[in-house]
């Protein structure tokens, strides 16, 4: 054998090694980059998957608040609404006519006579000299005088002589009284 043929011999080994080592390198890289694909779907496909979740979340927030402000928005509707009722309602009684006002500061005087037999009525400056009419004609009002006007739509205030104890017969309070217990199904009537 000459030189010549183990050259040959040894060439031919050396590229049939290297084709060897090319085509198990080229699957090698194949498979490294195959891998390395799927992972990279995958961190996309997790990071699509987050991107929604975070989309989804701030729009329920969003939602959310939004509804909030419309419902904070209709309940101050709904009390300016309630409040304006209130008032004309107030203002309402204040305007009835002075037999009514007359009628009923007769009626709290003999309701307050029980708790305060002797003191001092107050009233408001429309129905002042109403009151001094009534506790001079009424004999069973003997115990009281006439105070100052006070701030009121209408009713009276009863302070006892020695100033401890004090009755507030005034519309406002009794209209208070009927809107605190009424207010629940005066809204239900109105804001169906």
């Amino acid at each position: 054998m000459g030189l010549e043929v183990v050259i040959e011999e040894i060439r031919d080994k050396g590229k049939r090694e290297a084709d060897g080592i090319r085509s198990d390198t080229g699957a090698e890289v194949s498979s490294i980059l195959k891998a390395a694909q799927e992972k990279a779907e995958r961190i996309k496909l997790a990071a699509d998957q987050d991107v929604q979740k975070q989309t989804a979340h701030i729009m329920n927030q969003e939602a959310s608040a939004a509804n909030l402000v419309v419902k904070r928005d209709l309940l101050n509707t709904q009390k300016d609404l309630l409040d304006q009722v209130y008032s004309a309602a107030l203002s309402r009684i204040a305007d009835l006519p002075q037999d009514f006002h007359r009628d009923a500061m007769k009626t709290l005087l003999k309701k307050a006579k029980a708790e305060i037999p002797e003191g001092i009525v107050h009233c408001n400056r429309r129905d002042s000299e109403i009151l001094g009419q009534i506790l001079s004609s009424d004999t069973s009002f003997k115990g009281y005088t006439k105070g100052d006007p006070v701030e009121t739509e209408g009713g009276v205030l009863i302070e006892s002589k020695n100033g401890e104890l004090q009755i507030d017969y005034s519309y406002r309070t009794f209209l208070n009284s009927v809107w605190e217990t009424g207010l629940k199904d005066a809204s239900g009537i109105l804001f169906r």
